[in-house]
């Protein structure tokens, strides 16, 4: 029931952030200390697994929902928690329990949070608190159910498989004939991993007639895509010219088109050259694919990086094409809902050495595509603004496409740099970073000459408190984390052989990508205000002081920035 306690943060008729009066209201909760941060505030996977989806559920209270929420929201939010408080105290003892029991058993597979809360909830929910005398039981079954539901598909099966020296051998010598033949096949596994075309499947008619043909192409297809969340439906020149067509329908033809020329894999082939692919502005090494000057290739491996970085899931590992085959089998076991959906561990392991093989070190031809689309969209990305807003910049190479290579500004390219640009930590790191480098702050594009930069890097480094000034300097250079991020979501989809079918699906990653690139850079600026040692103040007779007049100055701005206001 709820308390007027549960009213003593919502008080203010202002919209306040939703973040701060979920915090106010968990710490008034008593009893849900492990479902908890060492501060007292709801654990980010509380918040994520148990009370968004399962207590608050913002689709059916939409004025729960958004960073901001008014007076009567955030009383329904308080309330809402008040009411379930009971069970989530139960779900905290079940918690608690299930660690106890998975300790007991031996149990090392996934991360508990992940795991259990929900699990707990459904617990708590269903039975209440654990019994005395039956709750241990009651926890050993759920648990056995759970890993059990893996069917020996754990990361421990998959280091003991790759590890056997009775395995390792043959895996080398498959891994060094899959490289050493990448050149001569078309590098669609279909779902066999042996590289070879399925029945019926014609040769790859090879890319388009020429670069600038492709690089027309991708544009069609990224204003196609984005068209609807543009808010236009504007005509365009169709493929072929002569007619004009809706942007939605000249973008889906465009997709159809550069997937049946196989453009997807001559631009993943070029990769794999010294010079950039024709229809692409810049190298692996450019596009942060790859720590080398071209792909070397992969190795077995028998280890992985867990560790995180601050970065988003799958930080802690190397750039996609350096990665190893048992790290990118690995990555899809840890991050897979549902394992026994996945194929066994040894045929996971095949299909892997021949993907890692070809180009983009993807299978499916739509998703090479993507990320060909994917690169052109990531280097017209511009959250610092600057330059020239519309859309042009310095051509890296004849016909070459996107934003990012010379050609007008699409409409998926004004979507997500306008969401970028609005973010409140964007407008701080644009005070930090403008005057480092080019104007606007917007750094330099692949292929250019590096000097300004590299110049900018060390001015930061000099003028703006860590970590502030590695994160402007990743928004000077946003596409390294956009395509590694779009790279494991391609790669999952690719494992799971989801291909990307149409335009729709296509915006949908992209979109998709660009959030939580986005949401991963909000989480480390408000990890870096929230820390007392960082100061939050731009330095004195820094070129960064536009825009101060309108926004308070001195212990007014600190207290909105660590608000969040």
């Amino acid at each position: 029931m709820r308390t007027d306690a549960g009213v003593r943060g919502v008080r203010s008729g202002a919209a306040r952030p939703r973040a701060m009066v979920l915090d106010e209201v968990w710490r008034e909760l008593a009893g849900v200390g492990p479902l908890s941060g060492p501060q007292g505030g709801p654990l980010s996977r509380t918040v994520k697994l148990v009370l968004d989806p399962l207590v608050i559920r913002p689709v059916l209270h939409p004025q729960c929902a958004g960073p901001l929420v008014a007076a009567d929201g955030a009383a329904l939010l308080a309330a809402l928690i008040h009411a379930a408080a009971d069970v989530l105290r139960a779900t905290a003892d079940w918690f608690t329990l299930l660690k106890q029991v998975r300790r007991a058993l031996r149990i090392t597979e996934g991360n508990p949070q992940d795991l259990y809360f929900q699990l707990c909830f459904e617990l708590a929910a269903t039975s209440g608190p654990p019994d005395p005398t039956t709750g241990r039981r009651t926890a050993e079954e759920a648990l056995r159910e759970t890993h059990g539901s893996a069917q020996g598909r754990t990361t421990g099966a998959l280091k003991e498989y790759i590890t056997d020296p009775a395995h390792t051998a043959e895996l080398t010598a498959a891994l060094e004939r899959a490289w050493a033949g990448r050149l001569h096949s078309n590098g669609n596994t279909n779902g066999h991993g042996n590289g070879s075309r399925a029945p019926g499947e014609p040769e790859a008619p090879g890319e388009p007639e020429s670069p600038r043909e492709q690089a027309a192409l991708v544009r069609d297809v990224l204003d196609g895509c984005a068209a609807p969340s543009a808010g236009r439906s504007r005509t365009v020149h169709a493929p072929g010219g002569g007619r004009t067509a809706d942007a939605g329908r000249s973008g889906a033809e465009a997709l159809v088109r550069l997937v049946a020329r196989h453009a997807g894999t001559a631009a993943g082939r070029a990769l794999w050259t010294a010079a950039p692919a024709p229809g692409l502005p810049a190298g692996a090494e450019e596009l942060g694919l790859t720590k080398h000057p071209v792909p070397v290739g992969p190795r077995l491996g028998g280890s992985a990086a867990t560790a995180a970085t601050g970065q988003g899931p799958g930080q802690g590992l190397g750039p996609p094409f350096d990665r190893t085959v048992h790290e990118r089998v690995f990555s899809v076991l840890q991050t897979s809902n549902d394992r026994a959906g996945l194929a066994p561990v040894p045929e996971l392991v095949h299909r892997e050495i021949a993907r890692s093989c070809a180009p983009w070190a993807l299978s499916d031809e739509s998703l090479r595509v993507a990320a060909t689309v994917g690169v052109q969209l990531a280097l017209g990305l511009r959250p610092l603004g600057g330059g020239d807003e519309s859309g042009a910049s310095t051509t890296r190479s004849e016909g070459g496409g996107g934003s990012g290579s010379g050609s007008p500004e699409t409409d998926a390219h004004r979507v997500i740099n306008s969401r970028w640009r609005r973010e409140a930590y964007v407008l701080r790191a644009r005070r930090l970073a403008v005057g480092l480098g080019e104007p606007g702050g917007h750094g330099e594009r692949p292929g250019g000459s590096g000097e300004s930069a590299v110049r900018a890097a060390r001015t930061a480094q000099a003028t703006v408190p860590e970590p502030l000034a590695r994160i402007a300097e990743d928004l000077r250079t946003p596409w390294r984390a956009y395509l590694r991020r779009l790279w494991v979501r391609l790669h999952g989809r690719d494992v799971r052989e989801a291909p990307i079918p149409g335009v729709e699906e296509l915006w949908d990653v992209l979109d998709g990508v660009a959030r939580s690139v986005i949401l991963d850079h909000r989480t480390r600026v408000r990890r870096a205000l929230s820390d007392p040692a960082v100061p939050l103040a731009a330095p004195v007779g820094h070129p960064a002081r536009e825009g101060t007049g309108r926004e308070g100055t001195g212990r007014e701005r600190t207290s909105r920035e660590r608000t969040g206001r």
